[in-house]
């Protein structure tokens, strides 16, 4: 048995498939995840993601840790806003990617739960010689709205509404006990809620009784992959560098000598390989691992699926730098034709990639 959220038993109430994700029992699925993924898509949907790591770092030196700690810059955001970035080890590889929200007196981090005790582990010992608290928070839950009509459904259950359907993108509200983040992992409008666990049912039914679908982890993927957006361990890890990973837009070479940072400097110099989308008409499915061969040399995918808003397979890759065009996929011991393009594939609903 792994762990569970506090939504574990109402997601087998309304008849979730649980799996094993990273230690935790989680909803692969309700019964059809393409129609949890097309209800995203065209409608509204939610997921449970509290089995996410929330962790707050404060104390007098908590700006000049996670300026070190991180290849982004916290100094980029004011209070009220949230920062993507990533975690490097001394060589520039990806320890994790997370989001870092900067509130009024410290800051809050989510990470992913497959990585959270190297995580917290990892920022402990980052933390020796900064005046800084390192506390995880595993008494919170956290609930993702995503779809065109997520907020709108979701507006009379949440406190600070109006406040929320105001702001931009990576933008935070913060009422009582709870963060409400205009965030997500779909390439959708919507929200990240965190809040108190024993107040996670609640919410979570009466966003159902509004019409929110209740999603599972099998759309979350596909949803996430048509949006161009990485998953740790598949497009990124202690191996691969941000500038492999289609990162290199969160690295920010100011005054700070951030971890990893020296590592990432001579690979610039040296080359590097680069993510890129895939698009394939032909029948079959793109898969991790699955080799690519272009004018260049070979590469490797690193996601891959179905793509049920495009109705056809897509992929992110890992090619090398400046491939172009044509390519093909080794499947079955069939090469197969592939387009190279730019992703994301889909936002907001409507497909947005472009042939390189």
């Amino acid at each position: 048995m792994g762990h569970r959220t506090p939504l574990y038993d109402a997601h087998l109430a309304a008849g979730g498939k649980m799996v094993d994700f990273g230690g935790w029992d989680m909803p692969i699925n309700y019964g059809s995840q393409i129609e949890e993924h097309h209800q995203v898509r065209r409608c509204a949907g939610m997921f449970d993601v509290s089995h996410m790591t929330v962790v707050d770092v404060a104390g007098a030196g908590a700006r000049e840790y996670l300026r070190h700690l991180l290849a982004n810059d916290v100094d980029r955001i004011e209070q009220g806003r949230a920062l993507y970035s990533g975690m490097l080890n001394p060589h520039g590889g990806v320890v994790d990617d997370l989001i870092v929200y900067r509130r009024d007196n410290d800051y809050r981090l989510v990470v992913n739960c497959g990585t959270r005790e190297k995580d917290l582990a990892w920022m402990e010992k980052q933390a020796a010689g900064f005046d800084v608290a390192i506390s995880e928070q595993p008494a919170l839950a956290m609930i993702a709205i995503q779809g065109p009509k997520a907020l709108q459904l979701a507006k009379p259950l949440l406190p600070a509404a109006d406040t929320l359907l105001a702001l931009k993108p990576f933008h935070f509200v913060e009422s009582g006990d709870w963060l409400l983040a205009r965030t997500g992992y779909t390439g959708e409008d919507g929200a990240e809620i965190i809040l108190p666990g024993d107040q996670a049912v609640a919410l979570w039914e009466k966003l159902r009784a509004a019409g929110i679908a209740v999603c599972g982890l099998g759309a979350r993927d596909t949803l996430r992959l048509e949006a161009g957006m990485n998953l740790y361990g598949n497009d990124m890890d202690e191996s691969v560098t941000p500038l492999e990973a289609g990162m290199g837009w969160t690295l920010v070479f100011n005054d700070r000598d951030f971890i990893g940072r020296a590592a990432l400097e001579a690979q610039q110099i040296k080359g590097h390989q680069v993510l890129v989308g895939l698009v394939m008409e032909e029948k079959g499915v793109l898969r991790a691992h699955q080799k690519v061969f272009t004018a260049n040399g070979e590469g490797e995918i690193t996601s891959g699926t179905f793509s049920p808003t495009l109705g056809l397979s897509v992929a992110l890759a890992r090619l090398p730098a400046g491939s172009r065009g044509d390519a093909e996929v080794e499947i079955r011991n069939k090469r197969l034709p592939v387009k190279i393009v730019r992703p994301p594939f889909v936002r907001n609903g409507k497909q947005v990639f472009k042939i390189l």
